[in-house]
């Protein structure tokens, strides 16, 4: 009898702990796009439709904006700049889920503030938006369509990864890492005793997000922050299979941007070359893979492959 009373006990238990049990996050799978301001929205198009090769869609979260698609689910969002905006050019950042009203649900229940109501676009995309802890608007869109293929002509169909300003790592992580569950990918710097460059990767996926360090511990003091440099923090990468043969393209092609640099050897071992919008905003171009040994830390996830 003792031992019956025991096992009652214990499935009582079992039954009680499953009840409780938190709901599982919905999957954060990837990079969905980067939203930044241009000043002159004309030459603004030139750069996407023409250097980028992206193409041109409507934007149905701003009526005067226009999204850049180098995909069918990946884009680049471009907004007029609004009037005492300030030197950033960053509009907002945005992660693909496969669940946006789980999504927010769930961070509600984990107490995250200034959560959006729920969006949805003309072809059925949904999305809402909160903030990091240092103000970064920060969107999460659950995509109408399952189809990505790069869009013809584009120097890239994949947008591999993000990298903006960041103040304080340890207030970052408490959102992208303890709470959202972003993982570690690699990090680095110019000089072994400081840390310049953090990367953690998407939840559910290869794609990351680049915590570009300033103030000190960086190599980038807070006094040399202006626009120019912004610019080179606040970007995206567009990953390209064989470096060469992207930049021979663009140069074959008169698309070079006015303002460009490489390509060179990154400290990560991949190669890079950077191209810049009219607003300074860097569009980097990457390798997936590295072909040499990283600075500073070992990769510790599988590098994007396509």
């Amino acid at each position: 009898m003792r031992a019956r009373i025991v096992m009652l006990a214990a499935a009582a238990v079992m039954l009680l702990g499953a009840s409780v049990a938190p709901e599982p996050r919905p999957a954060i799978t990837g990079i969905s796009h980067l939203a930044v301001y241009a000043r002159d929205m004309g030459k603004a198009d030139q750069f996407y439709t023409h250097v980028l090769g992206a193409k041109r869609g409507s934007d149905p979260e701003s009526v005067a904006g226009v999204r850049y698609y180098l995909s069918g689910r990946q884009f680049v969002e471009v907004i007029p700049l609004p009037a005492k905006k300030g030197i950033s050019r960053l509009a907002h950042v945005a992660y693909t889920t496969v669940d946006a009203r789980g999504l927010r649900a769930w961070l509600t229940q984990r107490g995250v503030a200034k959560l959006g109501s729920i969006q949805r676009g003309a072809d059925g995309e949904l999305w809402f938006a909160t903030f990091d802890p240092e103000g970064n608007e920060v969107q999460f869109v659950q995509p109408a369509t399952s189809a990505n293929a790069p869009i013809p002509g584009a120097i890239s169909g994949r947008i591999i990864h993000l990298g903006y300003a960041v103040h304080n790592r340890a207030k970052q992580d408490s959102f992208y890492r303890q709470i959202l569950g972003f993982r570690p990918y690699w990090f680095g710097a110019f000089e072994p005793d400081k840390v310049d460059w953090v990367s953690q990767q998407t939840p559910d996926g290869r794609d990351w997000l680049e915590y570009m360090m300033i103030g000190p511990g960086s190599d980038v003091p807070l006094d040399k922050v202006d626009a120019s440099q912004l610019g080179v923090l606040n970007h995206l990468s567009l990953g390209v299979p064989n470096m060469q043969a992207a930049v021979t393209t663009l140069y074959r092609e008169n698309r070079l941007s006015p303002r460009h640099d490489g390509p060179q050897m990154g400290l990560d071992g991949k190669w890079q070359a950077n191209l810049y919008d009219p607003d300074g905003t860097r569009v980097e171009l990457m390798e997936f893979q590295p072909v040499t040994k990283p600075c500073c830390s070992p990769f510790t996830a599988e590098s994007p492959t396509h």
